[in-house]
C-alpha cells in the first residue's frame, strides 16, 4: 500500500462537476492499494501517515503532524500508485488489488484516520475525480508498507 501525502493549505476533489469534498490546512493523501496490501498492513499506514511530522514548528523545523496543528485530512483512492513503472513505456497495473479489496481497505484506511480523532473527507472510489490543492512548500512525500 502507498500514500502519496501532501501538505496542502486546501485541496478538493469535485466529481461529475459537483464538489465532493474540501479541506483546510492538512494532508491530501492519495491511496494506492496492491494485491498483497491487508488489513493491517492498511493500519499501520494510517496510523504513520496520521503521525508524520511534516509541519512545522515554531522554530522551522517539520517537528509536528497533522494532529498537532490541528489540520484535515482529504483521503483519495489512486491505483495508478500501483503501477509498476521500471520498464517499457506503460504503465503495468498487474500488482494492483482488485477493486472490491482495494475498496475494502481505502474505506479501512480511512476509518483508522478517524480513530485519531482527525477531521476525514474522501473522494469517491473508483470515480473520474478532479482534484485541487494548493501544496505547501511544496511538501510531498510517498509512504508505503515496505517502510515500516
Amino acid at each position: 500500500m502507498k500514500a502519496l501525502i501532501q501538505r496542502v493549505n486546501s485541496a478538493s476533489v469535485t466529481v461529475a462537476g459537483q464538489q465532493r469534498a474540501a479541506i483546510e490546512q492538512g494532508l491530501l493523501v492519495l491511496l494506492g492499494v496492491e494485491q498483497q496490501d491487508t488489513e493491517l498492513s492498511a493500519a499501520l499506514l494510517a496510523d504513520k501517515v496520521c503521525k508524520y511530522r511534516l509541519f512545522s514548528d515554531a522554530q522551522g523545523k517539520m517537528n509536528l503532524n497533522v494532529q498537532q496543528i490541528k489540520g484535515e485530512m482529504l483521503v483519495v483512492s489512486q491505483f495508478t500508485l500501483a503501477a509498476d513503472t521500471r520498464s517499457g513505456l506503460r504503465p503495468s497495473f498487474s500488482q494492483a488489488a482488485a477493486p472490491e479489496q482495494a475498496e475494502h481497505l481505502y474505506l479501512h484506511f480511512v476509518e483508522r484516520c478517524k480513530e485519531h480523532n482527525l477531521p476525514v473527507a474522501t473522494g469517491q472510489f473508483a470515480a473520474d475525480m478532479q482534484v485541487a490543492l494548493v501544496n505547501d512548500g511544496p511538501v510531498t512525500f510517498l509512504l508505503d508498507t515496505d517502510q515500516h
